[in-house]
């Protein structure tokens, strides 16, 4: 493993196995949220787009048809300071973007649709209002087939027993991109009001008690009929979806307690019969350490099995550094032509630790292969990288981006 000190760094940075071929700040907005999705434009170009953390920005598209030369060809604008547009998706030449306010009752929150056939200019096809009393809208969403749209949503009609439970799996039927139609839902039973079932246990920490709502809602072409729930406090879900009106759940795996909840992304590995699941550091200087990558083995998906973690480094060498340290993103398989597909190699993002690559080839034991930890951003407001999100394109471009202000950073596999 090598490193390069950087003067005037509060640490030394690594680039192990990757190669830094070009970063972009993303003309003075390099704050990225959890979007960011490759498109083959009709002119030939490639454009990865890109979803901000936060306002004032609400997109960016970046031409990577060349990705030592990045350029940026489109930035938007959010309409209000208090909403954020965290998550992106797009099928062919259209794109869904999820736009989340900071207090239930702001407007707009809901999801949007454009028309990206000309990048520099996307166009508004459609506006889907999800606000209301209590609901800060759309989080997280998962557009990958061309024909619906699903995601960890608030809605008008929603009413939590916890304001924390805001958040909960909506379906929508775009075949009619004009006209997007609710198709079905589900949230955890006892989180509304008015349910049957009691409310859920909360954690015993306050500070650590996150919300039972829906997070990442991944759905993939091997499996229509499922979708992989992530649930932050409440672990995850495996649901069956064959009848969308009436989502069911297939089995849960819920780790906290003992842990520190916050179940983030699900991603499944058909062929091996694998699942890796990973929990989001939310807590400054690895207070709610440790957040992790995790192996279940889901053979009978009924009974998932946690096999193995990815392994991290003390955190000890990272909580000092300012910022978050833990696991956050991983590359999600995208089922796109113009995504990465392994189930023999895992990438996730981990704030202050960096990007980092595993070979769960043996997935009893996972092993670390790649480590890429730049320098902390100018003009961040912590001295340390935050790396929020990851993304590989089909030629084994690896694109990750920094939480604050460090904008895109493109890599080569060295591995």
């Amino acid at each position: 493993m090598s490193a390069s000190p950087l003067q005037g760094s509060a640490y030394d940075p690594v680039t192990w196995n990757f190669k830094l071929i070009a970063q972009h700040t993303l003309d003075g907005f390099g704050g990225m949220g959890e979007g960011m999705s490759v498109q083959i434009a009709p002119d030939g170009r490639r454009i990865i787009w890109l979803a901000h953390e936060s306002a004032p920005k609400n997109f960016t598209a970046v031409d990577v048809s060349d990705p030592r030369k990045p350029k940026v060809v489109c930035q938007t604008e959010l309409p209000q300071g208090y909403m954020r547009s965290n998550s992106l998706e797009i099928t062919d030449q259209m794109m869904a973007v999820a736009y989340q306010c900071q207090k239930v009752g702001q407007k707009p929150a809901g999801f949007e649709l454009f028309d990206i056939s000309t990048p520099e200019k996307p166009k508004s096809i459609a506006f889907v209002d999800c606000s209301g009393p209590f609901s800060r809208g759309v989080h997280q969403l998962w557009f990958a087939d061309g024909e619906y749209v699903h995601m960890a949503a608030g809605a008008a009609d929603f009413e939590p027993n916890h304001p924390l439970d805001d958040q909960i799996y909506r379906c929508f039927d775009v075949r009619n991109p004009s006209k997007p139609t609710e198709v079905g839902r589900w949230w955890l039973p006892g989180t509304r009001k008015g349910d049957n079932e009691p409310p859920p246990a909360r954690h015993q920490k306050p500070a650590l008690d996150k919300g039972n709502r829906a997070h990442n809602t991944n759905v993939y072409p091997q499996r229509p009929d499922r979708m992989y729930l992530a649930y932050l406090d409440a672990g995850m879900f495996i649901m069956d979806i064959s009848d969308k009106s009436k989502p069911k759940p297939i089995s849960r795996f819920d780790n906290s307690p003992p842990y520190t909840g916050f179940t983030h992304t699900i991603v499944p590995l058909f062929d091996r019969g694998l699942v890796v699941m990973t929990d989001e550091s939310t807590s400054d200087d690895a207070a709610d350490w440790p957040k992790l990558i995790w192996i279940l083995d889901a053979r009978d998906e009924t009974n998932l099995v946690p096999i193995s973690t990815c392994p991290m480094p003390n955190p000890e060498d990272y909580k000092t550094r300012g910022g978050r340290f833990g696991a956050h993103n991983i590359h999600e398989n995208t089922p796109r032509p113009t995504s990465w597909q392994s189930d023999q190699i895992v990438l996730g993002t981990f704030f202050n630790g960096g990007l980092r690559a595993y070979d769960i080839s043996n997935a009893y034991q996972p092993k670390e292969v790649a480590t890429f930890v730049p320098p902390g951003p100018a003009l961040s407001k912590y001295a340390s990288i935050q790396l929020n999100d990851v993304f590989v394109d089909e030629r084994e471009i690896v694109y990750t981006v920094d939480r604050f202000s460090g904008g895109l950073y493109i890599l080569e596999m060295d591995f």
